[in-house]
């Protein structure tokens, strides 16, 4: 196994746990098919719906190299939501989602702003590349659901009980911030930030601030100013991905103090 399979392989392993304890609302695209928990039944029917996308993603190219003046890109964001593959990869690894939906863009703002056809290529192939990887990703979970190292994808919101379980719920959450930042669904992602601020930080903010004040100081600062302005910033959602990765290295010290002073509390009584 490569270096890049091992950490996709763990990293989809991570995000199919978490994503087992997400709430239907956190799915901008309607409910979550029962599909999504019965992966290995559908490999063959993703496979297709991926060949299928890299056709109809590549007529819509085709017909801008051919009459750029007279293109509907306008169907390549409604081809992607027609397939079920959409929500498969959507509930096991958003990193990817986002990329796809990138890409879709990519393709999209570039005939839309007269880009030359080399560059629109350039952008459809970074596509299919996400869309292969994206399959990869969920033949990997399928794997997973198979052995049981996962639950069910929930369609009812479950909340997180403990102080690391909100640090794992928030960076799922942040996780989406940058795939609805790809969606181009600017104050979505804003109104997700700054939910995720108050229902979920917050509760734990307390408990942080004696375990390290200036990491909490520098997480109040990425989730009401950063984050925020590189949404919004028009920068694109490379930029978003720059704050929340930088996010996610701190919610991990977060976590890994919270997870300590448990231990501690536990060892005392």
């Amino acid at each position: 196994m490569t270096t890049t399979l091992k950490k996709l392989s763990a990293s989809v392993l991570v995000l199919a746990v978490t994503f087992s304890f997400g709430t239907s609302s956190a799915f901008a695209n309607g409910v979550i098919s029962e599909h999504v928990n019965n992966l290995q039944a559908h490999i063959g029917e993703y496979t297709e719906e991926v060949h299928w996308l890299e056709e109809k993603f590549g007529s819509v190219v085709d017909a801008y190299e051919k009459d750029s003046k007279n293109v509907d890109t306008d169907a390549l964001i409604e081809y992607w939501e027609e397939v079920d593959f959409h929500s498969a990869i959507e509930t096991q690894y958003v990193p990817v989602y986002a990329s796809i939906w990138q890409g879709i863009y990519g393709i999209k703002m570039g005939i839309e702003n007269g880009k030359s056809v080399e560059d629109v290529r350039a952008e459809q192939t970074k596509l299919n590349q996400a869309l292969w990887q994206a399959l990869g990703a969920v033949k990997l979970a399928s794997q997973y659901q198979k052995q049981g190292l996962v639950a069910k994808v929930q369609t009812t919101e479950v909340e997180p009980t403990t102080a690391p379980e909100v640090i794992d719920d928030i960076k799922k959450r942040l996780d989406r911030v940058v795939a609805k930042s790809a969606e181009q669904l600017t104050e979505v992602a804003t109104t997700l930030v700054h939910d995720t601020y108050l229902q979920r930080f917050e509760g734990v903010e307390g408990a942080l601030i004696e375990l390290d004040a200036d990491l909490v100081e520098d997480l109040e600062k990425d989730f009401n100013v950063t984050l925020p302005q590189a949404i919004t910033g028009g920068k694109g959602v490379e930029a978003v991905r720059g704050v929340v990765e930088t996010m996610q290295t701190k919610l991990d010290r977060a976590r890994s103090l919270l997870v300590e002073a448990e231990k501690s509390r536990k060892d005392v009584f």
